[in-house]
């Protein structure tokens, strides 16, 4: 809206699906809030990936780390980048009015990846299911607004209403 960009992503289930892949799914959605909830003033960018690693190792899962969290606003892809493995070099302190994204991609085998041949479809490199859900946050005072936040059902995913 007037300029400005969103982006927002959610992994949906097709068809029956096993206990293992669900279980890769609500992991996945819980990285994404465990980086939310330590968004506030004075937080370091690169920290976000340690939280999120963490959860995901502790559940058997690896973080892709192809794939980043990103600045929004008029531009779409911009700084500051926001990775979501541990031990990354991403530079930057939280602030009021920062805007960006925070989209970890949580794998079922290796955190490796291959694009396919259409320069868009990315899938492990072992062939592993992944999940990933995305949101894009404005840092406040105190905290952060989840602005991409589902309106309904107390802005929990899909997955978690069915």
């Amino acid at each position: 809206k007037d300029g400005f960009h969103g982006d927002l992503n959610e992994t949906f289930f097709v068809g029956h699906v096993d206990e293992e892949s669900k279980r890769l799914v609500k992991v996945a959605r819980e990285c994404l809030q465990q980086g939310i909830d330590m968004v506030k003033p004075g937080e370091r960018y690169r920290d976000v990936g340690n939280v999120i690693q963490k959860h995901a190792q502790s559940n058997g899962f690896s973080v892709v780390r192809t794939y980043c969290g990103h600045g929004i606003h008029e531009l779409f892809h911009t700084a500051p980048t926001v990775p979501h493995y541990a031990k990354n070099k991403a530079i930057g302190i939280m602030k009021p009015g920062n805007c960006f994204t925070i989209e970890p991609m949580i794998s079922a085998g290796s955190w490796k990846d291959v694009t396919w041949p259409d320069d868009w479809t990315s899938a492990t490199i072992d062939g592993k299911r992944s999940a990933q859900f995305e949101e894009t946050l404005l840092v406040t005072e105190t905290g952060c607004e989840v602005l991409t936040r589902r309106r309904d059902h107390e802005g929990k995913p899909y997955f978690m209403t069915q």
